[in-house]
């Protein structure tokens, strides 16, 4: 008996929505196959799936980047550096 797995085909998207909605989605395909000298079966399956993330304020959504690593999808969403509060300084009043 011989099986053969062909590999999942994935076809993923990163978006961003309405400037600060981060949106995932994508398809996915599986195809399985198993014969021998007196059957042969094959397999497929498949799927969509989607997810949204609301981003924050500070959130630089030109600078975002996504990267996909043996079926594991990185999204990195660099923010803005928080500006310093000026220091309040009290003055005395004379008189």
């Amino acid at each position: 008996m011989a099986i053969e797995e062909h590999s999942c085909k994935e076809e993923v998207k990163v978006e961003v929505e309405e400037g600060r909605i981060l949106q995932i989605s994508g398809e996915r395909s599986r195809e399985q196959e198993e014969k021998n000298d007196q059957w042969h079966r094959m397999e497929r399956s498949s799927g969509k799936f989607i997810r949204r993330f609301r981003l924050p304020e500070n959130a630089k959504t030109g600078d975002i980047k996504a990267a996909m690593e043996n079926g594991v999808l990185t999204v990195t969403v660099p923010k803005e550096e928080e500006k310093k509060k000026s220091e309040v300084k009290a003055i005395d009043i004379s008189g």
